[in-house]
């Protein structure tokens, strides 16, 4: 038996409201959680975490100012300071020969 459009909407239409017992799907279990969903809901708070850290590590390599002439300037000043960082001697100097202790005739 096939029903028309009109035929269709008629009968929902004709449908009885639902009891006022009924309090609208919300059976026994309606609010409940399970523990899926604390799972989830720890899953999403480390990935968010991490992301964080991420973006702000990814960041702090903005360079504040994006003028290349201003960069190009502070260059030489970065690679200095890099070296101060490490401890060690500005990439122009190692290649020099120093002798390490003078040697008497």
């Amino acid at each position: 038996m096939r029903m028309t459009a009109w035929e269709t909407v008629a009968h929902v239409l004709a449908q009885a409201p639902a009891p006022p017992n009924d309090p609208g799907g919300q059976g026994e279990d309606f609010g409940k959680s399970s523990p899926v969903g604390l799972v989830l809901l720890i899953v999403f708070a480390i990935a968010v975490v991490l992301l964080v850290r991420s973006m702000t590590k990814h960041l702090k390599k903005v360079p504040v100012v994006f003028d290349e002439q201003k960069a190009a300037a502070a260059a030489p000043a970065r690679v200095k300071q890099a070296d101060a960082k490490r401890g060690g001697e500005p990439e122009a100097e190692q290649g020099e020969a120093k002798p390490d202790k003078e040697e008497a005739p």
